[in-house]
């Protein structure tokens, strides 16, 4: 994860080191005592956040001077921060999923919304050939047969 994703200041193990003035194994040990598992970013590289090495400086303090360590409160700690780390894991997959699945969604409503448009029209051409076909069998039947291939047309009336 990049510090701008997490929303805080994540540090690498070199800077802990630094910073608690500590090796490796000891370390392990604090995070031990403090219930803290260092997390992995997508590249695999280890990382703490700026809480878990203000917690993990605590933690070495009351140590040097052999004060007993609240492991309730580091053990709570601890599951807050993987709460907080699986929460916002969670809302990036979810929020992953829903632009992969809503990605296509704009060209179907242009689809749409052109097939609409293509069947008023083709509603309105059904409607002008109905009326085209009424006037023809209209034409059609002021024709009278009067023989050998031969037709007249009736006269009409037209009474007002």
């Amino acid at each position: 994860m990049l510090k701008e994703e997490t929303g805080a200041k994540t540090l690498s193990p070199k800077e802990v080191r630094n910073i608690l003035n500590a090796d490796n194994k000891e370390i392990v040990d604090l995070c031990r005592q403090a219930a803290i598992l260092p997390k992995k970013n997508a590249k695999g590289q280890t990382y703490f956040s700026y809480d878990e090495v203000k917690h993990l400086r605590e933690i070495q303090a009351q140590k040097a001077l052999n004060l007993p360590v609240e492991k309730n409160t580091s053990a709570v700690a601890g599951i807050l921060t993987s709460i907080r780390n699986m929460e916002m894991t969670l809302s990036d997959k979810i929020a992953k999923v829903i632009d992969e699945k809503l990605e296509g969604m704009d060209e179907v409503v242009v689809e749409l919304i052109r097939c609409k448009t293509d069947n008023e029209t083709l509603k309105q051409k059904i409607i002008d050939l109905n009326k085209e076909v009424y006037q023809l069998k209209n034409d059609l039947n002021s024709y009278k047969h009067v023989g050998l291939g031969l037709y007249k047309k009736k006269e009409r009336h037209v009474w007002e």
